[in-house]
């Protein structure tokens, strides 16, 4: 499942990059076999074997298979932080949020999406991991509204903006997967702000 990436990092080391390509490799190479074969049909040896290393550089980077459907929905969380850093600095809070979810979630390919969210559904454990994730979203993104918004006054109003962001993108999830990708993610997310700002 190819998507765009930077190729370059600036300020990383040769080690660093290698550390990076090779992460980046196991992590589609193990997409790919789950969207081909099925999550639990696939194993460790064949992910390694697809990515180009043994079963023992494989537990280098993850601990299980599990793990790389997770980094999945942590990556989310990093792209989130570094979208809204780009956001116009006039905006309030939960606009600049917005916009930002929608810029990153407009990258992602909808096919991509839906196989995605099938195989992040096709296993209980992933499942509920994927739900204590959204914490850390929320963290992440708290982080990043203080550190553009300092001051003492605003933390609770900007912890709650963090928590209903990500539970607006919680509930588009929800609504694509029950809908089997009928309508965009990004049309969904859409109508979540909508909802969200007509009741704030």
């Amino acid at each position: 499942m190819a998507k765009d990436r930077e190729t370059d990092v600036p300020g990383e080391g040769l080690r660093a990059r290698k550390r990076r390509e090779t992460l980046q490799r196991i992590t589609d190479a193990g997409i790919g076999l789950f969207i081909e074969k099925g999550y639990e049909a696939t194993t460790l040896d064949a992910i390694a074997e697809a990515a180009g290393i043994s079963r023992r550089t494989f537990f280098y980077y993850f601990k299980s298979k599990d793990e790389i459907l997770l980094s999945l929905q942590s990556g989310v969380g990093d792209m989130l932080v570094n979208a809204l850093r780009d956001v116009p600095h006039e905006k309030r809070p939960l606009d600049a949020i917005r916009e930002a979810i929608l810029n990153v979630c407009a990258l992602i390919p909808p096919d991509d999406m839906i196989a995605i969210d099938r195989l992040m559904r096709s296993s209980p454990a992933v499942q509920a991991r994927k739900q204590a994730s959204y914490v850390e979203q929320e963290r992440a993104l708290f982080a990043a509204l203080r550190e553009r918004w300092p001051e003492p006054g605003r933390e609770t109003g900007l912890r709650l903006v963090a928590m209903l962001a990500i539970g607006a993108m919680r509930l588009a999830s929800e609504t694509f997967h029950r809908d089997g990708g009928k309508r965009s993610f990004v049309e969904l997310l859409h109508e979540a702000f909508d909802a969200l700002a007509a009741e704030t």
